[in-house]
């Protein structure tokens, strides 16, 4: 287990004009204490020496109105395990503003903004010569599945059944897909390129991307030897969500609520290892 540092960095859109703030975390040099983060809290050390590496990257990709923290369990183990975790917070799509969700520019910003954040690891001064940039996955929860999909190669088409203008992104060579929205992807041959392995996921009581869009996935890619699909019995499409700190779990809190009986911390405790052990088996 590798020691963890963290910094807090902005991407920059020239071409939109835009900005979004992206949370990183990373092997470092030495162990580190408790650093808080809003209501988190991570094991790293804030702009510390990154270790010698070079590391692969995962970028994470969250869903609709959610935020760059919400996955903060799978970043600290990945970053133990070897890995430079990016956390972007996507642009006119998240809890604190939310007025691009179901619009197309919604559709060509997502993607577009992975690209951006790997470009920025050559300009970034403590990752540098510790990252291996053109190495990356992008693990991605509901429409960060469209956004996975979308860089590895997906052709997706906008709600006005007209196609979305993305590029694919040649560094990205593995996806972990959670709960994917692949709505996008309808017509047959939509994701005729991508080739790279994928690990996905579904749960048993996800009523907002139910099965069939895991279907829409192994019925279109070409070569499904490179597909493992998971089932997660009696989860719902949130609990792929970290575990939130107790003093902010209410029932009123939707984040956080599970079917009844579901364990959301221990399944996150095996959730993270099936990642690391699947990109590992990628990059390894």
């Amino acid at each position: 287990m590798k020691h963890v540092g963290c910094q807090h960095i902005r991407v920059w859109d020239d071409q939109a004009n835009i900005g979004f703030p992206v949370f990183i975390m990373y092997p470092a040099e030495d162990a580190h204490g408790t650093y808080e983060i809003g209501p988190f809290k991570v094991t790293a050390g804030l702009n510390v020496t990154a270790g010698q590496g070079p590391y692969p990257v995962v970028v994470i990709s969250h869903g609709s109105g959610g935020n760059r923290l919400a996955y903060l369990t799978y970043a600290q183990a990945l970053a133990e395990a070897g890995y430079v975790v990016m956390m972007p917070e996507h642009f006119g799509n998240n809890k604190d503003d939310n007025f691009l969700e179901g619009k197309t520019r919604n559709l060509e910003l997502r993607p577009r903004h992975i690209t951006l954040c790997l470009n920025a690891l050559a300009e970034n001064d403590i990752l540098v010569g510790a990252v291996q940039t053109d190495n990356a996955a992008l693990l991605g929860h509901s429409m960060g599945g469209y956004t996975g999909l979308a860089v590895a190669g997906g052709k997706p088409w906008s709600i006005t059944k007209r196609p979305v203008p993305v590029t694919p992104d040649a560094r990205i060579k593995a996806l972990v897909l959670m709960a994917p929205a692949t709505d996008f992807y309808m017509p047959d041959g939509s994701l005729a390129e991508v080739t790279v392995p994928i690990l996905v996921y579904h749960a048993q009581h996800d009523t907002l991307t139910p099965f069939n869009n895991v279907e829409r996935i192994l019925d279109q890619v070409p070569d499904k030897s490179k597909i493992t699909v998971n089932h997660v019995e009696n989860a719902g499409h949130l609990s792929f969500l970290s575990p939130f700190p107790k003093e902010i779990v209410t029932p009123d809190f939707i984040p956080a609520q599970d079917p009844e009986g579901f364990d959301r911390v221990a399944f996150h405790q095996r959730l993270t290892g099936e990642v690391v052990a699947f990109l590992d088996g990628v990059f390894g």
